[in-house]
């Protein structure tokens, strides 16, 4: 059955055609638009009167809005659009108001006389010096409509293992909110009502339901206090990493930790290789690349062994040597880059460790998650058990002393 869909597309002078098509599929309707020389940008279920265009997934935040523009741009570039008007359809595709005004004001630099990599280093908030780099060596070679094509791989590779690692993590971190909120309820409500039952002196109460009332106790008596000072605990602890010395710890600490310190350090892995595989493609020098690329890593202990590498590559010892000697890299990736250096296919080979280590990330977190999920449903469930078998003890002996 022929649906109507609505279009976004653009014509062979630059502009911006919209409208709708009646087809069995969006594919179809592509199809259609490339038969009449037209581009197609955007192709959805047609547009209700009054309504929102809905937005694909990808345009929701900061980094979604970056993946859209530089998707949008590649795209429009390729076509043979010129520049100040791929950025102006970009522009007017774009449904965030923010991140509209922000391209005007790049288009606005480049009819000012400014090159598009010094008017996107004008918002460093959105573009990293990564982005800016690859797309000035893109101006520099006349190659900028390929830079595009990389840049978009680059992020949406990196976007979706940063969701991917996000969650998996999520359901976690949820049993743990509900089984520590569920004891908290127990301790704070319901062991109480108990505790009313049992002040009679001539009872006799088991062991464990009277260290069940103990806590409950101390919780009514000292849980607000606590709670305070956990919270100012956890300020301070945060405070103390985002200094320098605390950083370094704190990522240090993190890659100690078994099966999660192992997925954080291949997850850096993947995001370095996956960045110096875009700047070396780009014709970015070697040094000036592991420089960019360490501006990206999320671990300062991994980034700081970068500096070690760069000393390496300025002595003419190449990459993968000064990598080994870092000791922070798994030793696959060294052997990796040895191989890319002999066959002089340097970029392809930091694309390919960057496939691969993005590949170990997720069965890394699985084996995290695979663990820690039953790991957190057997303490909880411990814990609320025991609660609840002391709960039961009490009642029992309640209905000895009744019988």
């Amino acid at each position: 059955m022929a649906t109507a869909y609505f279009f976004k597309a653009v014509a062979a002078d630059g502009k911006l055609r919209t409208g709708t098509l009646s087809a069995e599929t969006d594919r179809q309707v592509a199809a259609e638009l490339k038969r009449q020389g037209l581009i197609p940008v955007y192709v959805g279920l047609e547009q209700k009167a009054g309504a929102a265009l809905k937005l694909p997934a990808f345009q929701r935040g900061k980094r979604r809005d970056i993946l859209f523009f530089t998707q949008e741009l590649s795209t429009l570039l390729n076509a043979g659009v010129p520049l100040d008007r791929a950025l102006s359809i970009t522009a007017e595709l774009t449904e965030h108001a923010n991140f509209r005004t922000l391209v005007l004001d790049i288009v606005r630099l480049i009819k000012g006389g400014k090159s598009l990599a010094d008017s996107l280093g004008a918002h460093p908030a959105y573009f990293s010096d990564l982005y800016v780099n690859m797309v000035r060596a893109g101006e520099a070679s006349g190659s900028l409509s390929q830079i595009f094509d990389r840049l978009a791989e680059f992020e949406r590779t990196r976007d979706d293992l940063r969701s991917y690692i996000v969650s998996s993590l999520i359901y976690p971190a949820l049993l743990t909110i509900v089984g520590l909120s569920s004891i908290i309820v127990l301790l704070e409500f319901v062991v109480p009502r108990f505790a009313q039952i049992f002040s009679d002196p001539r009872m006799t109460i088991p062991a464990p339901t009277l260290m069940l009332l103990a806590v409950s106790r101390y919780l009514q008596m000292y849980g607000l206090p606590g709670a305070i000072v956990l919270a100012a605990a956890i300020l301070s602890f945060i405070t103390y990493v985002r200094t320098p010395g605390g950083e370094m710890w704190w990522d240090t600490f993190r890659l100690r930790v078994p099966v999660l310190g192992d997925a954080l350090r291949k997850a850096e892995t993947a995001r370095f290789a996956r960045a110096m595989g875009t700047l070396v493609a780009a014709s970015v020098p070697l040094v000036q690349s592991i420089g960019i690329a360490r501006g990206i890593l999320n671990n300062r202990r991994i980034a700081a062994s970068l500096e070690r590498v760069i000393t390496g590559v300025k002595r003419g010892e190449g990459i993968a040597a000064p990598m080994a000697k870092a000791g922070e890299f798994p030793p696959l990736a060294s052997h990796l880059l040895s191989v890319g250096e002999e066959t002089g296919h340097l970029d392809a080979m930091f694309v390919r460790m960057a496939d691969i280590y993005e590949n170990e990330t997720r069965s890394a977190i699985r084996r995290f998650t695979s663990l820690f999920e039953p790991l957190i449903i057997l303490v909880m469930g411990l814990l609320i058990g025991t609660l609840i078998l002391s709960l039961m003890l009490a009642i029992t002996s309640i209905n000895d002393i009744a019988g």
